[in-house]
């Protein structure tokens, strides 16, 4: 078996850069099914890989390195025949985006922001999505698989695709995340472009942790999704944030310049 699932730019177009999501407690490579085709169908290569399993009770430093040569083999021979839009690297169409949701997000922002360089795939950016905060009550209260579903999500779309997706591990949100990655993801010191997304809410979120992270990031845009849930990619707001994403990955192609600027506005 695979340990990614592809979605390609539609025939004919050139790729314009290579997305890679990790998904977060419980989810699998079909959680990211909707998210992987809208943003392909904009021209970019999206490959899921699997959740990241980490250890609270191994090295972190050691796991962050198999993650990223993990990330490294997803992103091999990812240039199609449909060309480039950007340099080639490698086999790989740049710009390189890693997505992490929940504990994929703090795998990422971990990986990007180690003081020490982890050998692995070298990201031009990176999209953070409902990064967990230490709190689990709101997980602890919720005994059955419908209360998760509500941390989760208000889509009922996704919500069936979670119910209908045998794969899914059923209360992964009552996981503990180990500390060491809190830690170091919280006080990630990333370089690169990060797009952080949070659902207002999200009960599982540290706002104000967020907020200061963001804050300490040279080059960090937090975007705050109205009644968004923890699965904020896949929330009912998932157009709009697609969107999101989409014009901040147009914008990295532009060296962070927004392509559109409101001029004026009655709204």
């Amino acid at each position: 078996m695979t340990e990614y699932t592809d979605h390609h730019a539609p025939e004919g177009l050139r790729t314009r850069g290579t997305v890679i999501v990790v998904p977060g407690r419980g989810e699998t490579r079909e959680t990211y099914t909707r998210l992987g085709r809208r943003l392909a169908a904009d021209a970019y290569r999206v490959r899921v890989v699997d959740a990241p399993d980490l250890d609270a009770d191994d090295d972190l430093g050691s796991q962050l390195a198999d993650f990223g040569a993990r990330l490294a083999a997803a992103g091999d021979g990812t240039t199609g025949e449909n060309g480039t839009g950007g340099g080639t690297e490698n086999g790989i169409v740049r710009p390189v985006v890693l997505v992490g949701a929940d504990t994929g997000a703090l795998a990422v922002a971990a990986l990007v922001g180690a003081a020490d360089t982890v050998t692995g795939l070298r990201p031009d950016a990176v999209v953070l999505a409902g990064l967990p905060g230490r709190t689990t009550g709101a997980v602890d209260a919720a005994g059955t698989w419908d209360d998760e579903l509500d941390l989760r999500t208000s889509c009922p779309a996704h919500r069936g695709r979670l119910t209908d997706d045998t794969r899914v591990r059923r209360g992964a949100l009552g996981e503990s995340v180990p500390e060491a990655l809190l830690a170091a993801a919280y006080g990630s010191e990333a370089d690169v472009p990060a797009l952080i997304l949070v659902g207002d809410a999200d009960p599982l979120a540290d706002h104000d942790a967020i907020v200061r992270t963001a804050k300490s990031l040279p080059r960090a845009r937090l975007s705050t999704v109205r009644g968004g849930h923890h699965d904020v990619l896949n929330d009912l707001q998932h157009r709009s944030v697609a969107a999101e994403i989409v014009t901040f990955l147009e914008a990295l192609r532009n060296e962070l310049v927004p392509l559109i600027a409101v001029e004026t506005s009655a709204w």
